[in-house]
């Protein structure tokens, strides 16, 4: 998660349902406060995608192309100042992924080179754990931003 050294202090991030499926819609909502204002048109993200020691994806996009691949985009001021900054988004999860345990390592940094954010996510496809429900609202997951957590994978 992110520490010290990022601009975005990532407080709360939920996401809904908690066992995101295949072709389906994720709500994600950041709760975060910025340390220093930003061009949020100018952070590029790096994204790696694995399942296994295989890497699916290793490529930078910058946030709102990101967002757009998704569904989604920026709201709000794209160059926010510092102090509390909530977002929701509504990501579309494409068919295409294949069944099986993912790990998300996401890094992102400012125009200027700065560390903005580092996320790693564990997001499981596999058909076993999504029951047939069709309501995607019953649960939520919520990842809580540890500053001196440091996950290896």
């Amino acid at each position: 998660m992110s520490d010290d050294n990022h601009i975005l202090d990532i407080l709360d991030l939920t996401l809904t349902p908690a066992l995101p499926r295949l072709g389906h819609q994720l709500r994600c909502q950041m709760d975060a406060r910025l340390k220093e204002p930003v061009d949020l048109t100018r952070i590029i993200c790096n994204v790696v995608m694995k399942f296994g020691p295989l890497k699916m994806l290793d490529r930078n996009y910058t946030l709102p192309d990101l967002l757009a691949i998704m569904g989604a985009g920026l709201s709000g001021d794209p160059k926010p100042p510092a102090g509390p900054w909530k977002q929701t988004w509504y990501l579309q999860i494409p068919e295409t992924v294949p069944v099986a345990e993912h790990r998300i390592r996401l890094r992102a940094r400012t125009g200027h080179g700065k560390g903005f954010f580092a996320l790693d996510i564990p997001v499981d496809f596999r058909r076993r754990n999504h029951p047939f429900a069709t309501n995607d609202t019953v649960s939520s997951r919520m990842i809580h931003s540890t500053r001196h957590a440091v996950r290896r994978w």
